[in-house]
């Protein structure tokens, strides 16, 4: 597997602007070059992966098209995952030695049915909405069926003319005779493309490409418990397929905002609350937030910086389970800074009249720290 991260039209030695033609030569001359079974370099099988894998992802207008706006990282949020990709659809890698007849000839032209590229879109929703669940409206743009041509590029009144290079098979056999025999070599037709059909006179909505984008939407019911970078399927909402090939799927991916609030741990929440000096020795009642709301929380006296309270079941839901995480709340005091003469005088004669017994040490406030983030 090649593990560069070059960029793919560095790749291929093509400009940015390249016309699918010039990468497809690219490619070819490429692969010729760098076939192991053909280059002796050690290197060659990597830097062949290499190629194919900007191939695969430049020979396709919707991969081209995602990878131009977001690099790799667009491509993997749409279901793409570089490196990993299916041999058995770069045909051109082949027969631009041997022919497809290498494999028992048989193969099926490139004018069938070929499934729509997915679409990636991103979502952003609040903790407490994450906690609860959303829905969201997600807009997006999607390749589909031109209604004028019905799919097929030409202008209504008009047909399709079968290519006379190839005479509609959309492939063109070579043959090469060597010591070793005869070997054929069979490509997608210059001429068509590999369509099996030309468009003499396009339709003047889709300009003979078959589909155009259109904006769409699509509702996104976002589950209760779902975390930050997580992705969500949403099945035959994708660029539609060409020639009665299945449609694509949608990925939206979930950005969960920071709460200033809380902070997430698993399925846990842990928040703060702040208690003067004289509410933490005397005890209370006081109000936290929790993704449920405010609450009550009752304070025993003498409650000491960095204890920990836990409201049990109060955290996040468990996606795809049963059950709540628990809700703890970190107890900070806060230590007067500015003082009148009197409040000094009085925390002096305070001072003088406590005893050992006043500051009775308890767990040690690292160990409190960490039993909230355990």
């Amino acid at each position: 597997m090649a593990t560069t991260e070059r960029d793919y039209y560095e790749v291929l030695g093509v400009r940015r602007d390249a016309s699918d033609a010039e990468i497809k030569r690219a490619f070819r001359t490429l692969a010729r070059e760098l076939h192991p079974d053909v280059s002796s370099a050690p290197d060659a099988e990597e830097r062949f992966r290499e190629v194919a894998e900007a191939y695969e992802v430049l020979s396709n207008a919707e991969r081209r098209q995602l990878y131009d706006r977001y690099g790799r990282e667009g491509l993997r949020g749409g279901g793409f995952d570089p490196g990993h990709f299916d041999m058995g659809n770069l045909s051109d890698i082949f027969s631009a030695f041997f022919g497809d007849d290498l494999f028992g000839g048989g193969r099926r032209g490139t004018q069938g049915p070929a499934h729509g590229a997915d679409i990636a879109v991103e979502v952003e929703i609040e903790l407490v909405e994450a906690a609860h669940g959303a829905v969201r409206q997600v807009p997006f743009q999607a390749a589909t069926e031109c209604d004028r041509c019905g799919g097929d590029g030409a202008e209504p009144g008009t047909e399709p003319v079968r290519c006379e290079t190839c005479g509609g098979a959309g492939r063109v056999q070579q043959v090469s005779r060597s010591v070793f025999g005869e070997f054929v070599r069979t490509q997608a037709c210059p001429r068509c493309n590999g369509a099996g059909h030309t468009v003499e006179h396009p339709c003047t909505e889709c300009a003979g490409a078959g589909r155009v984008l259109e904006d769409r939407a699509v509702e996104v019911k976002i589950p209760a418990g779902i975390h930050d970078g997580q992705r969500i399927r949403v099945s035959g909402e994708g660029h539609a397929g060409r020639l009665g090939g299945q449609t694509g799927d949608v990925y939206v991916l979930v950005h969960v905002a920071p709460d200033e609030r809380f902070v997430r741990t698993g399925d846990d929440i842990v928040s703060t609350v702040s208690l003067t000096m004289t509410q933490a020795a005397l005890g209370g009642t006081t109000t936290v937030a929790t993704l449920d709301g405010d609450v009550e929380l009752e304070l025993r006296p003498g409650i000491q910086p960095g204890e920990v309270q836990t409201l049990k079941g109060k955290g996040m839901p468990v996606l795809q389970g049963f059950g709540r995480g628990d809700h703890r709340v970190l107890v900070n005091v806060l230590v007067p800074r500015h003082l009148t003469a009197e409040q000094r005088r009085t925390l002096e004669e305070f001072d003088r009249s406590a005893t050992e017994h006043t500051y009775e040490a308890d767990e040690g406030f690292f160990a409190k720290l960490k039993s909230a983030f355990r």
